[in-house]
């Protein structure tokens, strides 16, 4: 990881190598915590954050569903990250930013009415999440064993630090296979997400993503059906079994850290474009020209530092 000069911790900017916790904080011990991903480019006019009062509302959703009362409004927040990438003076193509709510130090056991409630947003330089090499080529996919939790036994619509246990798993067993990512399916053998972002296939000239049933409701996933619907393409929701994945025209992920990563291979079988096909290539170009402030027509989704 890059380090940066500051994060930003309950409305103070802290030198980064001071931005500690208690190590008996309660999200610590139980998992409660709602964080984002968000994303700054460098655009020819400065930095850029993209969607950023989607993220944020995001946020504060994923915080009342988890039941944790922010101290800070939605403009509170997204001054605090404009501001951070700001005093950060960062020089790179583009920055991530990581917020995140948080229970701190002061009451244990499960009932968590008590604990504090604390807010912390961080940025840093972090280049493509899947490699440079992945964009260009595409990535090896392996559907993993381990299933994406059913919507009776957590908080899947919450992008909730708990419920990242899973995707930490089946990633691990996917890089150890000799793959570079996970695609887990859901309780009824329909795929619903990577281990953090969304699913696309290409058959016959459609694109193809599931529903958000069973996943998180992807601010990027979003902006590439717009993207697409744009261009003319054919965009269906609806449930994907494994057995498509094998014959598919072309697939990619998408999401804030992932982009637009082609996908060349599942589970040792070549897709149909063996790599980065012209539909995938095409949305992705478009979604760089979107993100790096070069495409006017969505301009009002960039917020500039």
């Amino acid at each position: 990881m890059k380090e940066a000069k500051y994060i930003w911790m309950d409305g103070k900017f802290v030198a980064w190598n001071d931005a500690n916790i208690h190590v008996l904080s309660h999200s610590l011990h139980y998992g409660n915590a709602a964080i984002e991903g968000t994303k700054a480019y460098k655009t020819k006019d400065g930095y850029a954050i993209f969607k950023l009062k989607e993220h944020t509302k995001r946020l504060l959703q994923s915080s009342k569903m988890t039941l944790l009362n922010v101290p800070y409004s939605e403009e509170e927040l997204n001054e605090a990250q404009i501001e951070l990438v700001r005093k950060n003076k960062f020089d790179g193509e583009n920055v991530y930013l990581r917020p995140i709510v948080y229970l701190g130090y002061g009451v244990m056991g499960l009932y968590h009415k008590n604990a504090p409630v604390q807010t912390a947003i961080a940025a840093w330089e972090w280049g493509a999440y899947l490699g440079e090499e992945g964009l260009q080529k595409g990535i090896r996919l392996k559907i993993s064993s381990f299933t994406r939790p059913s919507n009776r036994s957590t908080m899947g619509k919450a992008k909730a630090s708990a419920n990242y246990l899973n995707s930490q798993m089946a990633k691990y067993e996917a890089v150890e296979a000799g793959y570079d990512e996970a695609l887990l399916l859901d309780d009824e053998g329909y795929v619903a997400e990577a281990s953090g972002a969304c699913f696309f296939m290409v058959r016959d000239g459609v694109l193809i993503t599931p529903p958000n049933d069973n996943s998180l409701e992807s601010i990027t996933q979003k902006t590439v059906i717009e993207i697409a619907q744009k261009m003319g393409i054919v965009v269906l929701r609806r449930k994907i079994t494994r057995e498509e994945i094998y014959i598919a025209d072309e697939a990619f992920l998408t999401g804030t850290a992932a982009e637009i990563t082609p996908v060349r291979e599942v589970d040792s079988r070549m897709l149909g474009a063996k790599g980065r096909g012209a539909i995938t290539e095409a949305i992705q170009s478009a979604y760089f020209d979107i993100v790096f402030g070069r495409n006017p027509d969505y301009k009002h989704h960039l917020t500039y530092v």
